[in-house]
């Protein structure tokens, strides 16, 4: 696979376009650790906010309270969902699973 090239400004644009999506992840999971953001709310701002719909599954459910890493690979290994899903990629059945689970 060939890396494209990119003019200077290009590059410049697209390194503040992925900083801005870590900065959107970071503050949604800081809003899920605090309990100002709900799994259902983000599963549907995900619906529109691609920073969000890149989100991995595992670093959501880390981000919750009292949900480590072992608790969070656990619940996605009885869901059915890979450590590697991210948000987008989740299906209904186990978005639903997600949302019944943590509200």
């Amino acid at each position: 696979m060939a890396i494209p090239e990119l003019s200077p400004r290009q590059r410049a644009d697209a390194l503040c376009k992925a900083a801005a999506a870590r900065d959107r992840r970071a503050r949604a999971k800081a809003q899920l650790k605090r309990g100002a953001l709900t799994v259902s709310g983000l599963l549907e701002a995900a619906q529109s906010d691609e920073a969000l719909a890149k989100m991995r599954a595992l670093d959501l459910l880390r981000s919750l309270p009292r949900v480590g890493s072992v608790g969070a690979r656990a619940v996605l290994e009885e869901v059915g969902i890979a450590a590697s899903r991210r948000v987008r990629g989740l299906g209904p059945r186990q978005r639903a699973e997600l949302v019944r689970r943590f509200g």
